[in-house]
């Protein structure tokens, strides 16, 4: 697909959900063990959970599975035939199954509250997380590896990805990392505050911008000069990089089959 294409589409997914999945919890505590999600990224209920993650401010590994691949296979069969999302919480210690459970569980462990009623699968919900997927006319839904490739094929280290749910430039990568099957550790960068809203280089304030002291993108501003996502770590090649449309090429050279 046409970049320009491929961008523009990715922001009527997130302009369908209303942009959910933007704004994060100012706390910045993660969970002792870190969170796991089966999750596919095209799917209409996944993107709910996401959403969630983003919210609460919760990093997460992402085990994708896609149709056709081999994870959503074991998957299947290790837990009679269920399909993502399934999150797997070593802390509580949980395995829950399904979008509404996984929310309730979230928001009950780590906001201490239930969650509202706008972050469920309500008809609204999830006509419009339907909508957005269809938009995406079907990215992040299949497995791209070819059938002869194996897992064992697989990066010997997740790669790690700075994010948000709703931003346009990152969805494309989430779904190229589903579709190649990569697990990733998924930091999620969602906005705290009024002044981190609009692009990274001209945040909504006339003040030079400043992130929430003692943040996640209070950590990435002291790094990198700015707060900008995608960003791309891969510990078993060692290369860092800005740019949905780079880091889509760089994936595809590197693990594409």
């Amino acid at each position: 697909m046409n970049h320009l294409l491929d961008i523009t589409t990715s922001t009527l997914a997130s302009t369908y959900r209303f942009w959910r999945g933007t704004v994060a919890s100012k706390a910045i505590e993660q969970p002792e063990q870190t969170l796991i999600l089966f999750d596919q990224e095209g799917d209409s209920k996944c993107r709910l959970v996401r959403e969630v993650l983003t919210e609460l401010n919760l990093n997460v590994i992402i085990a994708p599975c896609p149709t056709g691949g081999e994870n959503l296979a074991k998957l299947k069969s290790a837990f009679n035939g269920i399909i993502p999302p399934v999150l797997v919480d070593s802390n509580s210690p949980d395995v829950v199954k399904g979008a509404e459970d996984i929310i309730h569980h979230l928001f009950l462990q780590y906001r201490g509250s239930k969650p509202p009623k706008a972050c469920l699968g309500q008809l609204s919900s999830t006509l419009t997380s339907k909508l957005a997927s269809g938009v995406r006319l079907g990215a992040g839904i299949r497995a791209r590896r070819s059938h002869k490739a194996s897992l064992s094929q697989q990066p010997n280290l997740p790669l790690i990805l700075y994010s948000f749910e709703s931003s346009p430039f990152s969805r494309p990568v989430r779904e190229r990392l589903c579709e190649l099957e990569l697990t990733y550790i998924l930091i999620n960068l969602g906005k705290q505050q009024f002044s981190d809203m609009g692009p990274a280089q001209f945040h909504w304030s006339l003040k030079p911008y400043k992130p929430l002291p003692n943040t996640k993108r209070d950590e990435f501003f002291k790094q990198h000069g700015n707060v900008q996502v995608p960003y791309l770590m891969d510990p078993n090649t060692g290369i860092d990089m800005f740019e949905s449309k780079d880091i889509l090429w760089y994936l595809e050279e590197t693990y594409g089959w």
